[in-house]
């Protein structure tokens, strides 16, 4: 079978005659001339009057692009995830009703079953797109960090603030602290898939110094536990609407976790 050659569309796109021609037969643009006609007819009509490909009408670009409905349709997975996880923060695990979720994103109850088939599997996919990948992609940068162990607590503790613990989703901690027990496989799925591999990154940065000699020796189970305690802390007084600091100065979150950093690579330091 002989394939139609490639034509100049709009002097700078070339396009195959072969995709313009199926994308014209499933669109109802341009006054009707290729709609409802075959793919092999309009085919056969751009090779009949190839000035067609010319005609300024003709956005090649739109016409290869998905429609607008279909574009929705591939975003719309972020889409219910980002209404989820506000609600989810805002009123808790148990009070969020699916039905919430559909129509903060403006789709049906049964759309939402479509992507997440209950609301259990919702929050798991919410944890997976804004807790895990920050410790996946944490731990990456800890493999490869170049400096010293020093150096890499210090951006292990700035950078766990800067992308987890200033955003919405460190709402998600306070939610699991709170609703942990009346959800238990919930907690599990959280212990497995975002605490052990957090602690497990911890405790690979409390190792490397220790056995690099920047660090003295030390127990490093209760060391991780010296380390996060704090900074869960301020994480449930955030969202607690700062009850817990009542009275208390207004310390900026970053300067604090610097200071909480340096007091701690200060200790481990020989």
């Amino acid at each position: 079978m002989c394939m139609p050659s490639s034509w100049v569309v709009h002097k700078l796109a070339f396009k195959p005659s072969i995709e313009i021609a199926q994308a014209l037969s499933q669109k109802d643009r341009y006054g009707g001339l290729f709609f409802g006609l075959s793919f092999a007819e309009c085919l056969t009509l751009l090779g009949q009057d190839r000035t067609l490909l010319t005609n300024e009408s003709l956005n090649v670009s739109e016409l290869l692009s998905p429609p607008k409905r279909e574009r929705r349709k591939q975003h719309r997975p972020g889409e219910l995830l980002e209404a989820a996880l506000d609600l989810f923060v805002e009123k808790g695990y148990a009070a969020t009703r699916s039905e919430e979720v559909a129509a903060k994103a403006g789709v049906s109850k049964g759309t939402l079953f479509l992507y997440f088939p209950s609301k259990e599997e919702l929050f798991k996919a919410v944890v997976r797109e804004n807790v895990v990948k920050t410790v996946t992609d944490g731990a990456l940068e800890v493999a490869n960090f170049k400096g010293t162990s020093k150096e890499l607590l210090h951006f292990l503790m700035r950078e766990w603030w800067r992308r987890y613990g200033a955003t919405k989703a460190s709402g998600i901690t306070k939610l699991i602290i709170s609703e942990g027990n009346h959800f238990p496989e919930l907690a599990a799925f959280y212990q497995d898939e975002v605490i052990t591999p957090a602690v497990r990154i911890l405790k690979d940065v409390l190792q490397r110094g220790r056995d690099s000699g920047e660090f003295k020796n030390f127990d490093i189970d209760s060391t991780v536990m010296v380390i996060i305690a704090p900074m869960l802390f301020f994480i449930m007084s955030k969202h607690a609407n700062a009850m817990c600091l009542a009275g208390q100065p207004n310390t900026p979150p970053e300067n604090f976790i610097a200071q909480h950093a340096d007091l701690i690579v200060r200790g481990l330091s020989v």
